[in-house]
């Protein structure tokens, strides 16, 4: 495994393979031979089921049994199997075909692949595939990253931080308010995830059910593959060319652009804040920062994060800018395309993975937080102008410009402008209690509302 690792081609098979091993189940070589199988043998299953194809007798439950069993069992000698038969074949799906011919008794042989192109069995496959690893290990990896966030936010809902508007020090917040931002803005792409629905075919080689409808013109065929597909957890789509346009799967592809989108957006923020000191970094136990400054903590879980949700992001832009476009009824470019939305998956994934530990290093600055608002006292000018507004002073803006921009703010100045206005006794005591520390508004009840 190690030396397998070492001389991997890949990242994700040799330096990350641990932290995305949980993939290979739905994404892999074999995995994706193990879906083929589930296809073939349910199609098979449903055929025996058909009341109008009397040449093929239901199948028992204990056949059934044996059935599933070919891929419910399957195993790397299985797939040692069916990638030896396609060495003479030169094309997957058949060496599908053949393996399952090995395994089931001759008078079945001709209903394997009955009528089917290949695409009808790898349309099925991809998005099986993809929906199985999305919400099995992507959404479960995603949600726990949330929820890390959501404990931080209620956590920290009280402590006050300066915000920075085009970087410069503007309206105070509460840490705690803005972690809970990007909880409410992931929460919002995990439902739609989760409600998402996959399309799939299964209507021959042009779309038209020809081949069916010649051995068997009295069945209901697209009745009978809205019944299939439905079986397997996706929905119909009955007008199509020999492939799936893939519209429902680039969709999904765009939701998880969105996600990393969001993500890179809270790595940046963590890093800057990092960056200024009112977020630190636990130490870890004999971890280097750098090769020649032993004094460093860097942010290497966030960087690495959106390292890789770029390379994520590429990839699912361009499979959802590729899949939807096929020439004519049909050309192979999908093919060696779609076999990648694993790798996209994968990097994402990794992405979280990067995400969850680095959460679990950082550690509030406090006091730099307070330093840092003591300085900025200029931030209330935005409170006192607006105060000054209510009590119709028409030039209040001008005023704080005047006294604010620019210009070094300490209390006491702000105190003694404040004293000097004309407004009532009531608003006065209003603005003279408030401190850089204390304006942060409603921000620790927003947090309550995720």
């Amino acid at each position: 495994m190690v030396s397998r690792q070492l001389n991997a081609f890949s990242p994700l098979d040799g330096r990350y393979a641990d932290s995305v091993k949980a993939l290979s189940l739905y994404f892999s070589e074999s995995a994706l031979m193990r879906y083929r199988l589930n296809v073939e043998i349910e199609y098979l299953i449903a055929l025996g089921n058909e009341k109008t194809i009397k040449e093929l007798p239901t199948f028992s439950k204990e056949e059934k049994d044996r059935l599933r069993k070919i891929y419910q069992n399957f195993n790397t000698a299985a797939a040692q199997k069916i990638k030896n038969l396609e060495l003479t074949t030169n094309h997957d799906v058949k060496a599908i075909e053949y393996y399952l011919q090995s395994k089931l008794k001759k008078s079945l042989h001709p209903w394997i692949h009955f009528a089917l192109t290949s695409e009808d069995v790898n349309n099925l496959s991809y998005s099986l595939m993809w929906r199985d690893g999305l919400k099995q290990v992507y959404l479960p990896a995603l949600k726990s990253a949330n929820n890390k966030l959501i404990k931080l936010a209620r956590k920290y809902k009280n402590t006050s931080m300066l915000s920075l508007t085009h970087g410069q020090p503007a309206t105070p917040t509460t840490f705690g308010k803005e972690m809970a931002v990007f909880c409410g803005r992931i929460d919002r792409q995990i439902n739609q995830i989760w409600s998402h629905s996959l399309l799939g075919k299964f209507s021959g080689a042009t779309g038209t059910w020809s081949a069916h409808v010649s051995a068997y013109p009295k069945t209901n065929w697209p009745r009978f593959a809205s019944k299939f597909i439905k079986s397997l957890a996706l929905k119909p789509n009955l007008i199509t060319t020999q492939i799936e346009p893939h519209d429902s799967l680039t969709e999904s592809y765009h939701q998880l652009v969105r996600v990393n989108s969001i993500l890179t957006d809270l790595c940046r923020d963590i890093w800057g804040y990092i960056s200024r000191g009112v977020l630190g970094q636990k130490k870890v136990k004999g971890e280097v920062g750098s090769s020649t400054m032993p004094h460093k903590i860097n942010p290497i879980q966030f960087e690495n994060a959106e390292g890789n949700m770029g390379i994520a992001n590429a990839l699912l832009n361009h499979l959802a800018v590729k899949l939807p476009i096929s020439r004519m009824q049909r050309d192979l470019s999908d093919s060696t395309s779609i076999r990648n939305q694993g790798v996209a998956m994968g990097y994402s994934y990794l992405a979280l993975d990067n995400i969850t530990k680095g959460l679990e290093r950082i550690a509030i600055n406090k006091p730099h937080m307070k330093n840092e608002l003591d300085r900025h006292w200029e931030v209330l000018a935005e409170a006192v102008q607006t105060v000054m507004r209510k009590n119709g002073k028409a030039d209040s803006y001008e005023a704080l410009k005047t006294l604010t921009q620019g210009q070094t703010i300490n209390k006491k100045s702000l105190v003694e402008f404040v004293c000097g206005l004309n407004i009532s006794k009531e608003d006065k005591k209003t603005l003279l209690s408030l401190s850089p520390q204390s304006y942060v508004g409603i921000a620790p009840k927003l947090v309550d509302i995720i």
